[in-house]
């Protein structure tokens, strides 16, 4: 992967959304473990984990438009386009591969 030119996020408005969706997703985590450690039903466990990476989805997008409207639009403006296209392209690649 190419090395990023712009290394920090600006997630705006969605910067205290995105932390408190974290927030629950920890407690879900907390609540998997729980769950294991008192030995719950298998399904059970796994119906958990469906709605953690659901959830870890839901973050990912919000970082991905947040990093479009943001990074890759300035980087269009600034002339180093191709570069933020390229990244972008990468890491939606990558976060494709994950789900299959």
């Amino acid at each position: 992967m190419s090395e990023p030119t712009h290394v920090h996020g600006s997630y705006g408005h969605d910067k205290k959304k995105l932390l408190d969706r974290l927030g629950r997703i920890e407690g879900q985590i907390k609540g998997i473990s729980r769950m294991i450690d008192e030995e719950k039903y298998c399904v059970d466990v796994l119906t958990q984990i469906s709605a953690v990476r659901a959830a870890l989805d839901k973050v990912a997008l919000v970082v991905l438009e947040d990093h479009v409207q943001g990074c890759v639009k300035d980087g269009l403006s600034s002339g180093d386009g191709q570069a933020k296209i390229d990244e972008l392209l990468e890491v939606v690649e990558r976060f494709v591969a994950l789900r299959r």
